[in-house]
């Protein structure tokens, strides 16, 4: 793993549509930017031994960072996101993120139960990536639907990929929809009428 830097980002929302919270909801995202394990080899069939020497490491120091900064009990939501660089293919930032020996680290270490909500794409170097989060152990629980955007203004680079993790310790300041499981209630409801 060829790890040239790992920034991290920290927001915290105190007013939302001139409205204070009942508490601020702070929310972090760790990001490494590391060279892309599969630049300049043309079309590689096979991802997976990169995968399984790279994500679980990545994933193992990800983590580590992020609890430092929150310690998992607090820890309500969670996301990842991957961005490739331009020489670089979708298949290279999915690669990363999408297996469970990166993933389960971050959630086993959190008490998380449902998937990691995620983005992957392809992007210059300081574009605005996107990451986002959901409920950790409810995923139709939509008031932690939220996103965490950040961008590094030297990363990706083409031959780079761009991985992030990110956590709240809430979900948005004042929700006001109703849950996924409620809809379905309703609507089954409305359907036996």
């Amino acid at each position: 793993m060829e790890l040239r830097k790992v920034c991290t980002f920290i927001e915290e929302v105190h007013i939302e549509g001139g409205k204070a919270g009942a508490r601020p909801v702070r929310s972090i995202v760790v990001a490494a930017v590391l060279r892309n394990p599969w630049a300049g080899r043309g079309f590689v069939e096979n991802l997976r031994p990169e995968i399984v020497a790279i994500a679980p490491r990545l994933g193992h120091e990800l983590t580590q960072r992020v609890l430092e900064l929150m310690p998992a009990e607090r820890i309500e939501s969670y996301g990842k996101a991957a961005a490739v660089g331009v020489a670089g293919e979708i298949e290279h930032a999915s690669a990363m993120i999408h297996t469970l020996r990166f993933g389960n680290v971050f959630r086993d270490a959190v008490g998380g139960t449902t998937y990691l909500e995620f983005c992957n794409t392809r992007n210059a170097p300081g574009a605005l990536l996107s990451l986002p989060m959901m409920h950790k152990s409810e995923n139709g629980r939509r008031s932690h639907f939220i996103t965490a955007n950040f961008q590094i203004a030297d990363g990706p680079a083409a031959d780079e990929i761009v991985v992030a993790i990110g956590a709240a310790d809430g979900g948005r300041l004042h929700p006001r929809i109703a849950d996924r499981f409620q809809d379905m209630k309703e609507m089954e409801q409305e359907a036996a009428m």
